[in-house]
């Protein structure tokens, strides 16, 4: 399973803005600290927007923030919300599904097994739990970052 890059930034808009609560951050302020293009995340904090998981402010003093504490924000939502589909083999559309051996294939349904595995995860987590590693190293505090499991 691959997310799209949209999503990518997404989470990093938002896990950017849950290391500062209560903070305005630009959107420029965000490109810098990733190094990630600035006409990209103009879209993204536009959907984002659009979806209710932050406030933007235009003007001298805007910015953007979270809408809401980002203990409330499900990190299953924001995949659905900036995710154009979760099809991950044609047959999972109807419409679209020209699989010859659709009705005899047990491939769908265990990839399907696995989506509903990796949302499930997705459900129990926050915005705040995937953020709170870089809130400790954005405060100073010592960080442990388990990268043991880790592949390249």
């Amino acid at each position: 399973m691959r997310l799209t890059i949209y999503t990518d930034y997404s989470l990093r808009v938002l896990l950017y803005l849950a290391s500062k609560p209560g903070e305005t951050a630009t959107i420029t302020e965000i490109s810098d600290f990733y190094n990630i293009s600035r006409n990209h995340l103009v879209k993204v904090v536009h959907n984002l927007g659009l979806n209710e998981f932050i406030i933007t402010s235009r003007g001298k003093n805007g910015g953007i923030k979270l809408a809401r504490a980002a203990e409330a924000i499900l990190l299953s939502d924001v995949v659905r919300k900036t995710e154009p589909d979760m099809d991950l083999l044609e047959c999972f559309n109807e419409s679209t599904d020209n699989c010859v051996i659709s009705s005899a294939c047990r491939l769908k349904s265990m990839l399907y097994e696995g989506r509903s595995a990796f949302m499930a995860v997705l459900e129990k987590n926050t915005l705040a739990d995937a953020a709170r590693p870089l809130a400790q190293a954005r405060s100073g505090k010592t960080v442990v970052v388990d990268v043991s499991n880790l592949r390249r």
